[in-house]
């Protein structure tokens, strides 16, 4: 049998169909929206859509749908929607948009930032809003003065009439008794102003000057603290707690059992805290508890020996490429769990007032976290306001919310307005983690560089599943736990029994042209909670994938380059990427002693390159420099992609040479940045970013610049040492 991969978008609408709504009714673009908006009114404001708030004075203020964790998403998303209305976003207020149906990310159908799609989602939705209000003041503006709409023009959020300019403020009492129209022409690309251009971020000055408000800075009257202790394997559940030294201790309020562990809640973090280590907790046992690193790895090599891999899909007829390969090659290829370790550890400030709530923290999805204070609380949805404050990081990590789940739990049991604050030490062994994976990689290659069969098997933990499993509860507050845990359940079946989770092997095979390929997969679950990680099971398989290119490449006794581009004939993307990499790689000069590694990859509609100029003294790997090539249709900012591609290269080299998550005994071993270190300045490569413009609409780039590196690196220590390395994280035996 052969099961056909989906998407991750796919699986989240069939969900829709099977899971009773799991996926909520977008009411997009831009000529009405649906019922009360969490927006402050100014007085005499006109508010067109969800995304606009015109005052008479001229004050723009723009409703970002999506959540800001650094990526640039209010300055992108901005730009776009101003770009139709003729406002530079430096003379807009960019504020976070409130929880509401019509701010549904467009691909996912729900409320949430994450698979770097929102400038790609937004795109459609949010020019033909910004035209259509442009439109639409046009009108007005021509009736009040008395003149054809098509002898007016706009400039920068003003009409533009006779040499006079008139701010857009004028016209919104008469806009706003007018219908809105409803497809309103988009500029040419040729007449962009803001798109394309570089300047600098909305949010820049705040976070420059100290003033950006995160989730952690959250500061509300007669706040208490409140640290949890948690178990130290995940899942288990407290046996017996002896509290009586923690509650002698100063500024302890309240010890409260919740369902992840044991809430201390004091004056202060530090005595909550304290009093937390003072706790002595007994935990029940769980299966994970007898599970160490060496077990996981075996596990995996197991499952895969007795040939528990279901299909996920194929092409052609790879035993007969076999046949006729002139050489074949075979690797084994592993990758071990990771945190997610962003520089804010998650938090959450809520305060319950009889019969409404206001929540204080940074997610990437408000209609989650909403959802749960009300599954939790019972409060009705309107009653709950959720100020989404800047995310110090996401990576994934942001969209689990168990912590949400915390704090709402311990505010019901104390009645004050509580802070939770995970320390470093709890984000890193008590977090979600990406999955460990092993990838099986059988390839034949012919004598002129064609890959004619190509078989890839991977065995690990399923990420859908898991995140699942914390986001059922939140986007469907009012189904009973009963039947969540049913659907949960459900989930986990389907994807080790019945089908592949397309998260676990994305990437195996879709950046070259296999003719003949087979991928399929072997769920091993061990208990450790898994979720999405930057770049999601790309961060794995294109080290596999990369590497096993390179290594086909030296059989063939071709450049690796130039093997890549033999093998992307019919993806012209990305055979644009390359020829321009390889470009790149014959103007370099290489200092003596360091050697050239280079890995392709295409995850989230963008093509990458990335060339590593690495060095090797006494074992210890040194990247001196990555150039990085991609292509990112229209890019809004370039300015903002090069920082998103420099910040993934710094991202991917800590997990290729640092990254890895160890369990003994269940229990995981790491717990701050002694342990779980992350790239120094002193360690930082420099990176050059060249962009290659082939048009069309944007693509992904918060995550498809991390994939890449990893077995980028590889390839040019095999170059410097002829040693290859297949296993992360990189060491030299």
């Amino acid at each position: 049998m052969t099961v056909r991969n989906v998407s991750r978008r796919g699986f989240l609408q069939m969900g829709a169909a099977t899971g009773g709504g799991l996926i909520i009714g977008l009411t997009l673009p831009g000529c009405s929206f649906s019922g009360a908006l969490p927006i402050n009114r100014d007085a005499g404001a006109f508010i067109p859509h969800a995304f606009l708030q015109i005052t008479p004075d001229n004050a723009i203020t723009f409703y970002c749908p999506s959540d800001e964790m650094g990526q640039g998403i209010r300055t992108g998303l901005a730009t776009i929607i101003g770009e139709e209305l003729d406002v530079h976003p430096h003379n807009m207020t960019v504020t976070s948009a409130g929880s509401h149906k019509d701010y549904a990310n467009p691909e996912f159908g729900i409320q949430l930032t994450g698979g770097s799609n929102a400038i790609r989602a937004f795109w459609g939705p949010l020019r033909q809003t910004g035209a259509n209000t442009r439109a639409l003041l046009l009108e007005a503006a021509a009736l009040d003065l008395g003149v054809p709409a098509s002898q007016l023009a706009t400039d920068n959020g003003h009409v533009v009439t006779d040499g006079q300019r008139l701010p857009y403020g004028d016209f919104v009492s008469t806009a706003a008794g007018m219908a809105m129209p409803k497809q309103s022409a988009l500029k040419a690309n040729t007449a962009f102003k803001y798109i394309g251009s570089e300047f600098t971020r909305v949010d820049a000055l705040a976070k420059s000057t100290g003033t950006a408000q995160f989730g952690i800075d959250a500061d509300i009257p007669d706040m208490v603290f409140a640290v949890v202790a948690r178990a130290p394997v995940a899942g288990a559940r407290v046996s017996a707690v002896d509290s009586d030294a923690a509650l002698a201790m100063p500024g302890v309020r309240h010890i409260v059992p919740i369902s992840s562990g044991i809430a201390v809640v004091a004056d202060a973090y530090w005595q909550a805290k304290k009093a937390a280590d003072a706790l002595v907790i007994r935990w029940e046992d769980k299966p994970l508890k007898r599970v160490n690193s060496a077990q996981v790895r075996k596990d995996l090599d197991t499952a895969l020996e007795r040939g528990e891999d279901l299909e996920a899909s194929s092409q052609g007829d790879v035993d007969v490429g076999f046949d006729v390969a002139d050489s074949i090659v075979e690797a084994d290829y592993f990758a071990p769990f990771l945190a997610h370790a962003p520089l804010e550890p998650v938090n959450a400030t809520l305060h319950i007032r009889g019969d409404t709530a206001d929540l204080w923290t940074g997610v990437q999805s408000i209609q989650g976290a909403q959802g749960l204070v009300e599954r939790i609380t019972g409060l009705p949805r309107g009653n709950i306001r959720v100020h989404n404050l800047y995310l110090g990081g996401g990576f994934g990590r942001r969209a689990t919310l168990t912590h949400i789940v915390e704090v709402t739990e311990i505010a019901m049991a104390v009645n004050e307005p509580v802070q939770l604050l995970w320390s470093r030490e709890d984000d890193i062994r008590h977090g979600v983690y990406r999955p460990a994976s092993l990838m099986r990689l059988k390839a034949g290659v012919s004598n002129d560089g064609r890959v004619i069969a190509w078989q890839a098997q991977r065995s690990g933990g399923n990420i859908t599943t898991d995140t699942l499993t914390t986001m059922l509860p939140a986007m469907l507050p009012n189904l009973p736990n009963a039947l969540i845990n049913g659907l949960s359940g459900l989930a986990k079946y389907v994807f080790s029994q019945w089908t592949v989770d397309p998260s676990s092997v994305e990437g195996l095979h879709e950046t070259y042209d296999f003719d003949n390929y087979r991928v399929s997969h072997a769920t091993v679950d061990h208990g450790l909670p898994l979720t999405f990680w930057r770049s999601v099971g790309h961060s794995y398989t294109a080290f596999a994938v990369e590497s096993m290119m390179d290594e086909l490449a030296d059989r063939a006794g071709m450049n690796p380059l130039t093997f890549r581009l033999a093998n992307t004939r019919n993806r012209p993307r990305m055979h644009g990427v390359l020829a321009r990499a390889k470009r790149a790689t014959d103007e370099m000069v290489v200092a003596e002693g360091h050697h050239l590694g280079i890995a392709a990859h295409n995850s989230f509609h963008t093509d990458v390159v990335e060339i590593a100029e690495v060095s090797v003294e006494s074992g210890d790997i040194r990247v001196h420099k990555v150039t990085c090539v991609a292509d990112v249709g229209t890019a809004v900012n370039p300015d903002i992609v090069r920082a998103q591609l420099e910040g993934a290269v710094m991202f991917g080299l800590t997990a290729a040479l640092y990254g890895r998550i160890d369990l003994k005994n269940g229990e995981v071993q790491q717990s701050n940045f002694h342990d779980y270190p992350i790239l120094r300045m002193d360690q930082a490569p420099a990176v050059d970013v060249i962009l290659v413009n082939s048009g069309g609409d944007p693509t992904g780039i918060g995550e498809p610049g991390v994939p890449p590196l990893a077995p980028a690196i590889a390839n040019a220590v095999f170059r410097a040492t002829g040693q290859r390395l297949r296993e992360l994280p990189l060491t030299l035996a």
